[in-house]
């Protein structure tokens, strides 16, 4: 994958919020804190050309883009913080003021005939069959009308960070959904399994809110 155009992009808008909450959120001193940021730079190039690149009508880039920015900056942390440490690391650094507007965003779209179309589209995409980084989704509308599940059987997130031996940092990006739901504001997100904990797959479960 190109470093050019959306990775680039990626590292210009979150970089910064990624180091301050290396500190702010984990306790690391600021001079080692911009040292970890330093070395995360040339090691998020590193992994991004190591991924293919994407098919058009591929949804999931996004994903497997701050998968790569997460690993960059945990791999040259010392002291590894626990699951729950990181899980709040990736929900501070990730939910900047850009993310939560493009949340909002997202949530005016929620349940709308062209959110429906689109996770169709995804459904019958597979693009994980031709991309181990990407993913593999089906799409089950809730009978009663009061949402829907887009349940995934193959993650591009868990293959990656196997790959870099880092497999204990996938639950932290998982319970991003939730975080991204209430922002949003349409939807109650609900799940039972992760793929990341040993699930049949993940589900993700979106509910329209009275």
């Amino acid at each position: 994958m190109k470093y050019a155009g959306m990775p680039g992009g990626m590292w210009v808008l979150f970089h910064n919020s990624f180091r301050k909450n290396l500190t702010a959120v984990l306790g690391i001193d600021e001079a080692a804190a911009r040292e970890i940021e330093k070395k995360a730079g040339p090691r998020y190039r590193e992994i991004i050309a190591r991924l293919p690149e994407f098919e058009k009508g591929d949804r999931f880039k996004m994903n497997i883009v701050n998968a790569a920015l997460l690993a960059a900056f945990y791999l040259n942390m010392g002291q590894k913080p626990s699951t729950d440490q990181m899980t709040e690391y990736y929900k501070y650094s990730m939910m900047t003021g850009v993310m939560r507007r493009f949340c909002h965003m997202s949530g005016k779209k929620k349940f709308t005939p062209g959110d429906i179309e689109g996770l169709e589209a995804t459904a019958a995409f597979k693009a994980a069959d031709r991309n181990p980084y990407s993913w593999n989704m089906d799409f089950y509308p809730y009978p009663d009308g009061s949402g829907y599940e887009a349940r995934f059987t193959q993650c591009g997130i868990c293959v990656l960070m196997k790959e870099l031996g880092i497999s204990e940092i996938v639950p932290a990006m998982c319970r991003l959904d939730y975080t991204m739901s209430e922002a949003g504001g349409a939807s109650e997100f609900v799940r039972e399994y992760t793929l990341a904990s040993g699930g049949p797959y993940c589900d993700c479960g979106y509910k329209k809110r009275a």
